[in-house]
């Protein structure tokens, strides 16, 4: 029996530190070819010097320069603005999406299911496993608990906070409760010492600091006792397992997905 045809991937923000390593992961997978890279920074650059991998796949500055009919879904993780951009042009060119970039509003996000109608769209603010889980165990937690914060710790080079996963979470705790308590707070010294307030009202913190790379925790109370949900990605090789997930799966799915819970079926 013949092997399937592997499908043809592109890597938007190929030279990146997300997109970098995306480019190996897809090149590593048996299942999947790396056909196309961009970013506009890397002008000339040659995808081999930049990921340090066998391929002839030269780097595009100019999405113009990619013939859409090479790739079957593109991988974007470059910053919201030329995402906007970028995913327009994929939909408009029938191209599925695979987004890690974060920040889209729901005005984003409507543009993009009207837009979207010849392929499909996921879009995860967090590919880590751990991730997902932990924003699901926080959502069925929520319910049974009085009070609940968010400690999102990341890299210093991130320049979004809170992060897409913080508020994410926030927003399904919101919606699996209404029913937390009042922050007893009269003096905050510090202006933002309580955090910014996310959906639902529930404080969010966000942290930057040197030698991170992508950690978060849920704190939920009640009486007499609390519940700590850590998870933590000490490197980028953690957020590949869902992508290439997506990758492989995003043909099957209709219009926009939002987060990678639908695909693991949690």
């Amino acid at each position: 029996m013949a092997d399937a045809t592997p499908i043809r991937v592109g890597v938007l923000g190929a030279a990146g530190r997300m997109g970098t390593e995306v480019c190996r992961a897809v090149h590593e997978a048996a299942d999947l070819e790396l056909v196309a890279a961009f970013d506009p920074g890397a002008k000339d650059e040659r995808l081999a010097d930049l990921v340090s991998i066998d391929t002839d796949v030269a780097v595009s500055a100019d999405l113009a320069d990619i013939v859409p009919d090479q790739m079957q879904v593109a991988v974007d993780f470059t910053h919201l603005d030329a995402a906007r951009r970028n995913l327009a042009w994929l939909a408009d060119h029938g191209v599925h999406a695979v987004v890690g970039t974060t920040g889209f509003t729901d005005g984003d996000l409507a543009a993009l299911e009207e837009r979207f109608t010849r392929s499909n769209c996921v879009i995860a603010p967090n590919f880590a496993i751990s991730a997902v889980l932990m924003m699901r165990f926080a959502e069925l937690a929520a319910p049974l608990f009085d009070t609940a914060e968010i400690i999102e710790l990341h890299h210093d080079e991130k320049i979004d906070a809170p992060s897409g996963t913080a508020m994410m979470t926030a927003e399904r705790m919101a919606a699996a409760s209404s029913a937390w308590g009042d922050d007893p707070t009269e003096n905050e010294l510090v202006v933002g010492a309580r955090g910014g307030k996310g959906p639902g009202g529930i404080p969010v913190h966000s942290v930057r600091m040197r030698g991170m790379v992508a950690h978060q925790e849920v704190i939920l109370g009640a009486m007499g006792q609390t519940l700590t949900l850590r998870q933590d990605s000490y490197d980028r090789s953690s957020f590949m397992p869902g992508v290439l997930l997506a990758v492989r799966r995003v043909a099957g799915c209709s219009g926009v997905t939002v987060g990678l819970d639908a695909l693991l079926d949690i």
